[in-house]
């Protein structure tokens, strides 16, 4: 019943999300340099510190928007106006994306077997993922804007933590398979030359998410 009562919120959170969370952006860089440089176990361990990073963001998100819808209506209308004039910043950044030239120093280390492996334990590798996101300022932004736009105020919080919760396991297996992907040579190429058409598309996704958020 109340699954029911609360489904067509929950897959507009899970759209949006997921359309930020395979936005290109710090969580993906680093995960990417993980795969390449030290392998697939530590891309996956930081890919969970990914996941459990966001988390941070979902309490505090949680508990600051409850408040802040309860005390002022101005704070309310002010913080939907800059979450919609982010998600149309990020859709702008997305659509000029152009295609990739030059990969640098990490596709030379890729592509060499004689190139030293640095070691790095798996803990280093899970905090490194965990603190990329935890400290990542545009992910509460992201939050407070999907958070006051989608999720209703009489929600109850355990439906809302379910949200969280759902956000963070899908931001960690959403990573894990970058990981993979990027363990990976030949498909780390396609991805690569690909990867220019598929962030255009999802930033006119996102900007069509924000007229919607911005004039409901």
């Amino acid at each position: 019943m109340m699954i029911n009562e609360y489904w067509p919120e929950f897959l507009s959170l899970a759209l949006i999300h997921f359309m930020a969370v395979v936005a290109p952006g710090p969580d993906f860089v680093v995960t990417v340099r993980q795969s390449l440089k030290f392998g697939r176990s530590h891309g996956v361990m930081t890919a969970l510190g990914i996941g459990c990073g966001l988390g941070i963001h979902v309490l505090y998100t949680l508990l600051g928007v409850s408040a802040l819808m309860h005390t002022s209506e101005w704070l309310l209308i002010a913080a939907k106006v800059l979450g919609a004039i982010y998600l149309v910043y990020l859709g702008v950044q997305l659509c000029r994306s152009k295609p990739a030239k030059d990969n640098g120093p990490a596709t030379d280390a890729a592509n060499n077997p004689d190139t030293p492996a640095e070691t790095q334990s798996l803990k280093r590798a899970f905090s490194i993922g965990f603190l990329t996101n935890a400290t990542n300022p545009k992910a509460t932004l992201f939050f407070l804007a999907v958070m006051t736009n989608v999720v209703s105020i009489d929600t109850p919080i355990a439906v809302q933590m379910f949200y969280g919760a759902w956000m963070c396991s899908v931001n960690a297996i959403w990573f894990m398979g970058v990981s993979v992907v990027f363990s990976a040579e030949k498909a780390r190429f396609w991805f690569q030359r690909q990867m220019h058409l598929i962030e255009r598309s999802l930033g006119v996704v996102l900007i069509a998410f924000a007229a919607r958020l911005a004039f409901a």
